[in-house]
């Protein structure tokens, strides 16, 4: 069965709330059509339900979305309520009630973070017409990281058409779209994060490599050096978690070459879960893959927030964004 149509099964039979805060952006209101439509999640869409009807039909958009939930800051009757909680959160960064009045009315961000606070939505989708950090922001500052958890990451669900790699063509990359060049100790928190992401969303045991230039010590550098330590801290903080490397792609996930190089190590030749050194050669990665074999990315993928919130490419399609939603119901439905 193919990843989506797993995830899709998922949400049907645990119906999850994602409020979409991009509420007039045609991607979104096409992707909350077909969400709505296939009754894979509960829609909220911030903003006055005739403007944001009236935007559809200015944008030609044939959609539906009487089943959605339209929350107007204008006129909320929780508003009230969600001001004086994110006062409380934020009272030690000086918050008032006008300028966290001010917030949710006017950035539906903050009011789509608060929402999620609350567990008036199980998550939120936004990005497409947003930054990553005016994504990552409200977040951070209300929902915070999970507990343990100092860092903030991101992954893909690659889906790679008749390939016999990872779980059937499926793997999991990271960290493709956050942290520019982590420590060592960084590196590692990306790793359980990413270990955590492929239980929740994939419903398996990862088996997670390091990656570098380098296989067990074939190369002498500093990189090389960072993913070691990298690796003693993920298993110094999870045992039980298959890992290892420091490992070349090749070697982790093609099973002759593993046991040439590595003979008898659990992950050579096994990884479903790829941890990459740096962004770089984890964003060149995906799309590498993404292009050349043709693969589905899914994604980028959030971890580490303590709630779910997914940032999306502003070159998403509707599509996409649809993939995302269930991605988020998906982690909201947790499965560790």
């Amino acid at each position: 069965m193919h990843f989506l149509d797993s995830i899709k099964q998922r949400a049907k039979a645990d119906l999850k709330t994602v409020v979409l805060p991009e509420s007039f952006e045609p991607r979104n209101l096409q992707a909350a059509h077909t969400v709505l439509a296939e009754k894979l999640a509960r829609i909220i869409l911030i903003g006055d339900r005739k403007a944001i009807m009236d935007k559809a039909a200015e944008l030609k958009l044939n959609v539906n979305l009487d089943s959605a939930e339209f929350i107007d800051p204008a006129n909320y009757a929780r508003m009230g309520e969600l001001v004086d909680k994110l006062v409380e959160i934020r009272k030690s960064k000086g918050m008032t009630a006008e300028e966290a009045t001010r917030l949710l009315r006017e950035d539906p961000l903050y009011l789509g973070v608060m929402l999620v606070k609350e567990g008036i939505a199980d998550g939120m989708v936004s990005g497409a017409i947003h930054a990553t950090a005016d994504v990552l922001r409200p977040s951070l500052q209300i929902l915070k990281t999970v507990p343990g958890v100092k860092l903030v990451s991101s992954c893909f669900i690659m889906v790679v058409p008749d390939c016999e790699y990872g779980n059937h063509g499926t793997l999991l990359f990271s960290d493709c779209a956050l942290v520019q060049n982590p420590t060592a100790e960084e590196l590692s928190m990306i790793a359980l994060s990413a270990a955590i992401s492929y239980r929740q969303l994939v419903r398996g045991e990862p088996v997670v490599a390091m990656l570098s230039h380098s296989t067990l010590g074939s190369a002498k550098h500093a990189d090389v050096d960072k993913v070691l330590e990298a690796v003693k801290l993920v298993k110094a903080a999870a045992p039980d978690l298959k890992v290892d490397g420091e490992f070349q792609l090749d070697t982790a996930i093609v099973p002759s070459i593993g046991e040439r190089k590595a003979p008898g190590n659990p992950v050579a030749g096994k990884a479903n879960v790829l941890v990459f050194p740096d962004l770089d050669s984890a964003n060149i990665g995906y799309k590498l893959t993404e292009r050349l074999a043709k693969a589905q990315a899914i994604g980028p993928i959030t971890q580490g927030i303590a709630k779910p919130v997914n940032d999306l490419s502003r070159g998403c399609s509707a599509e996409d964004i649809v993939s995302v939603i269930l991605i988020t119901a998906a982690q909201a439905q947790g499965g560790l």
